[in-house]
């Protein structure tokens, strides 16, 4: 079994999502000694965000100036290693309401039509159902249904359009939440996640 490991913090060991989704990865590899992890840390090695000039340069056929055609091999490297994965694991920090933009980066190179999905009659199909995805949302604030600020989370919500537009239709998410409002806010976000991630189901 194959799982990839996705970390879009830029806080490094200060980073809670870090830290759970870690703890996930252990977990797994744990019940499966022979899990094949794969990890990719998009803070230290960030994939250039998508350009006009990397979409004409990925269409069949494309010749391309050696710049483009690096960027071209780093999205389809990308694409490859979550096509090959049967589990993925993601952190994922909340900034400024929404995905760090790093993360996002990775997700425009593997959203990619007629791979992840394809267009029909019916609208849109996703192609990449049969993988279990688990992420880890870290919030500094209080953004939990019913919350006053519920409505500018654009982190979780926005994960799990993206997977379901791909096929993924039941992501299971951690959320650690309040982790900016003192030191026993964040332990006890932090020691929340980490239960919840010692309970997850072996895969």
């Amino acid at each position: 079994m194959k799982l990839l490991h996705v970390d879009g913090s830029i806080l490094g060991p200060h980073s809670v999502s870090r830290t759970v989704s870690a703890a996930i990865v252990d977990r797994l590899r744990a019940q499966h000694p022979d899990l094949d992890v794969a990890y990719r840390d998009l803070a230290q090695t960030p994939l250039p965000h998508l350009s006009g000039a990397v979409l004409a340069g990925a269409q069949p056929n494309a010749t391309n100036a050696p710049d483009v055609q690096h960027d071209v091999d780093l999205g389809r490297q990308a694409l490859d290693e979550f096509l090959a994965a049967d589990v993925v694991v993601i952190g994922a920090p909340l900034y400024n309401f929404t995905l760090s933009s790093q993360l996002k980066a990775w997700i425009d190179r593997i959203l990619v039509a007629g791979v992840t999905f394809r267009y029909g009659p019916a609208g849109a199909e996703g192609l990449a159902g049969d993988k279990r995805v688990i992420a880890v949302v870290s919030r500094g604030g209080l953004y939990g249904p019913g919350t006053p600020a519920a409505a500018a989370e654009h982190a979780e919500t926005y994960l799990r359009t993206v997977l379901a537009f791909i096929g993924i239709t039941a992501p299971e998410i951690i959320v650690a939440e309040g982790i900016a409002l003192g030191p026993e806010a964040r332990e006890r976000a932090l020691a929340g996640a980490l239960d919840a991630a010692a309970a997850l189901k072996a895969a």
